[in-house]
């Protein structure tokens, strides 16, 4: 494939996948609005309980992000068995794991206390997350379904049943959280509510789609049959995952908890940035998507030069978006984050003030973020997990953690410093993740090419 073609190819697969991450962000986006309309306390308790929720779910997608290069490598091979086997033992996975999971999210303010969070944040905390908590059943399923989708290449259909999603989560985030259309006022709770109404909502649309559309893998009939074999498959590669993405997600659930260590005004400034930056990262998460199957659909074909050439344009498309989004954030920081208050907020001016610094830092930490992960999208296509989780696992939590509260709290930096730390743990881990690729990945894949 030409250059052209390959940016072509990149862009039909992975612009529905972008939006519909976007779209999946909006449903986290419009609660953290809607509530930060209702009360900035509210804000803060939904920053701290999405941040819990959200480090358990992530988690558990490990088993979702292993089925979708595994999937792209059998379709390329034309083994509709192993892929119906695949993704069935995904769906096994996902819900163990969501069952594990339940309990701590049902059961949480003892938890947010021993984090140092206030009684009064962790209480409301507590209280969205003993109602959203179930969600993470059908999220986790979703996510397995979703991956599988995308694998075949169905990556439309992802788009339209996320923005379904998200419309039914706006609705229900009106009524729920200000009592409207004759719905009684929960605040808190009510943005719970509508989170799990829309991951229900989202779980039976995708399950009719592909009763519908997809009938000949047969992924439910006869679910209750276990496959082994490729369960330990599925296990072995997806833990790996599972385990990344947790020390990524943790670092950034290590740093909500230490911006509440500085106050309920710089963690709610923390939440508002936070999303902003999770808005753009979805871009960088969709061009990962797109590099995993691509890779994954190579691997099965046994096509090294594909890859490779794939694989440095999709690095470079992630880069241009990156710089594109520095610009936006450093020249316009004061109407992105106006969006998230209300004008009448008494704390308006001081989340402002703290807001724009902290923009400053996720400005560049866009690009050291986007291109790490397009580094572990290339590996999981490759199937290629156990030597990236290590290597984020230092970054993240030798680097990362340490770094933000020696420049928070040791120097004196405060949020920024936080940020900073942030920007310098990803920085490491885009170094590993690529050297580990190039030099030792891509090698790999042109002596197997060369046996084949």
């Amino acid at each position: 494939m030409t250059k052209s073609s390959h940016v072509r190819a990149i862009l039909t697969l992975g612009l529905p996948l972008i939006g519909g991450h976007l779209a999946q962000i909006a449903i986290t986006v419009t609660d953290t609005v809607m509530v930060g309309w209702y009360s900035i306390e509210g804000l803060a308790a939904v920053t701290l309980a999405g941040t819990y929720f959200f480090v358990l779910f992530i988690f558990g997608s490990g088993f979702a992000f292993a089925v979708m290069p595994m999937v792209a490598a059998f379709a390329a091979e034309e083994d509709e068995v192993a892929i119906r086997r695949t993704t069935r033992m995904g769906l096994w996975l996902s819900l163990a794991f969501g069952a594990i999971a339940l309990p701590l999210l049902l059961f949480a303010q003892p938890v947010l206390r021993l984090l140092g969070q206030g009684e009064a944040v962790a209480q409301q905390a507590a209280s969205y997350l003993s109602v959203a908590g179930w969600g993470i059943l059908p999220a986790l399923l979703v996510m397995v379904l979703k991956s599988y989708l995308a694998a075949l290449e169905r990556t439309q259909v992802v788009l339209w049943i996320t923005l379904l999603a998200a419309a039914v989560n706006a609705l229900a985030n009106y009524a729920f959280i200000f009592g409207n259309w004759g719905a009684p006022e929960l605040g808190v709770v009510g943005a719970a509510l509508a989170s799990l109404s829309t991951q229900i909502v989202s779980l039976v649309g995708v399950i009719l789609y592909i009763l519908i559309v997809v009938p000949q893998h047969q992924l439910f009939v006869r679910f209750w049959r276990a496959d082994w074999q490729m369960l330990a498959r599925v296990f072995r590669l997806g833990l790996p995952i599972g385990l990344t993405t947790l020390s990524e997600v943790g670092l950034f659930a290590a740093s909500a908890v230490m911006m509440g260590w500085l106050g309920t005004i710089p963690l709610a400034a923390h939440g508002i940035v936070m999303q902003l930056a999770s808005m753009t990262f979805m871009v960088h998460l969709g061009f990962s998507n797109v590099a995993t199957i691509r890779a994954g659909n190579a691997l099965g074909r046994r096509d090294a030069p594909h890859m490779a050439r794939g694989a440095l344009i999709v690095t470079a498309m992630s880069i241009v978006f990156a710089a594109v989004t520095i610009c936006i954030f450093v020249i316009w920081p004061e109407p992105l984050i106006l969006l998230f208050m209300q004008n009448d907020e008494p704390a308006r001016a001081e989340i402002l003030a703290v807001g724009v610094g902290l923009l400053a830092a996720a400005a560049l930490f866009q690009l050291m973020d986007g291109t790490q992960v397009i580094a572990l999208g290339l590996l999981r296509g490759v199937q290629d997990t156990t030597v990236p989780m290590w290597m984020a696992a230092f970054s993240y939590w030798v680097v990362g953690v340490p770094c933000s509260y020696l420049l928070g709290f040791v120097l004196g930096w405060d949020g920024i410093g936080v940020w900073a730390g942030l920007v310098i743990g990803l920085g490491v881990a885009a170094v590993l993740l690529n050297l580990r690729f190039w030099r030792v990945t891509m090698p790999g894949m042109q002596r197997l090419q060369q046996q084949s």
